[in-house]
């Protein structure tokens, strides 16, 4: 029998070796990633918000996030995975409802972070790991194969030190996480040692410093994933933000030659 796309999702996450997970905030965008050799694709919470005219941190619902995931789904033929924030609530309750309903949309699985939107404030421990106990049991529920990550995001926040971090990311681990993640967690030594630490495949977000890595280097480190967040679609920001200041400050339209040809688009989208 024919694996599923959750099943082959699964099997993408291996310690050393890691897959480019390419984050994408519209179907055109995931169709073209696609194109390029993306092995899976996922939703990116920032780049989603962007799309809608909406800052980050928190200020997308559930539906809006679901119905977006359901888009990207449906556009490609590789997984797709959702950043889905805090779980869309603060209660285990919460996150469980988000699995089943992330499911039922078709995602191979989500992540779901320690921060209690819209603040940067990180969840008590215990509540922290009870949330991702309480995803875990749903994601073992689902039908098909369900890949629950769990995040620790108070390092990235400064509201609380790599120890702390790594203490949350064993105990999820511990209460059913299938991987980790733990955003901008400290220089590429710090994140061997936290590599090292648990069992379950790390995530890495590929964003500030990182991004001077090669994939040799990230392998090296034992990473199993590299997500690109909202770096990506950041960059097209920083395009536009360069060529509008360029054109309505200085009367200068010479970064439109950078622009790649329509029809190359249009055979990316097919």
């Amino acid at each position: 029998m024919p694996q599923t796309k959750a099943q082959i999702f699964r099997d993408l996450h291996q310690s050393g070796n890691p897959f480019i997970l390419a984050n994408a905030w519209d179907i055109g965008s995931a169709k073209m990633l696609e194109a390029l050799g993306a092995q899976a694709i996922a939703t990116s919470s920032a780049a989603h918000a962007f799309t809608l005219g909406k800052p980050d941190l928190g200020f997308v619902t559930r539906d809006e996030a679901l119905s977006h995931a359901a888009d990207l789904v449906a556009a490609v033929n590789v997984p797709v995975s959702g950043d889905f924030e805090n779980g869309y609530g603060d209660s285990p309750d919460d996150c469980a409802e988000t699995v089943r309903l992330a499911a039922e949309v078709g995602l191979a699985g989500i992540c779901i972070e320690d921060t209690a939107l819209p603040s940067t404030d990180a969840y008590d421990f215990d509540l922290a790991v009870e949330r991702i106990k309480a995803a875990a049991d749903a994601a073992r529920q689902v039908k098909d194969d369900f890949f629950l990550v769990a995040r620790a995001d108070g390092v990235m926040h400064q509201t609380y030190d790599q120890a702390e971090g790594r203490r949350r990311l064993q105990a999820f681990e511990a209460a059913g996480a299938d991987g980790l993640f733990a955003p901008i967690y400290g220089d590429l030594a710090a994140m061997t040692d936290l590599c090292a630490s648990v069992s379950a495949p790390v995530n890495m977000l590929l964003a500030g410093s990182y991004t001077e890595l090669r994939h040799a280097d990230v392998a090296a480190a034992g990473v199993a994933r590299i997500s690109l967040g909202s770096s990506l679609a950041r960059a097209t920001h920083r395009v536009i933000f360069d060529a509008a200041t360029a054109m309505f400050g200085e009367g200068d339209f010479s970064l439109m030659r950078k622009s790649i040809a329509g029809k190359k688009v249009d055979s990316l989208l097919k």
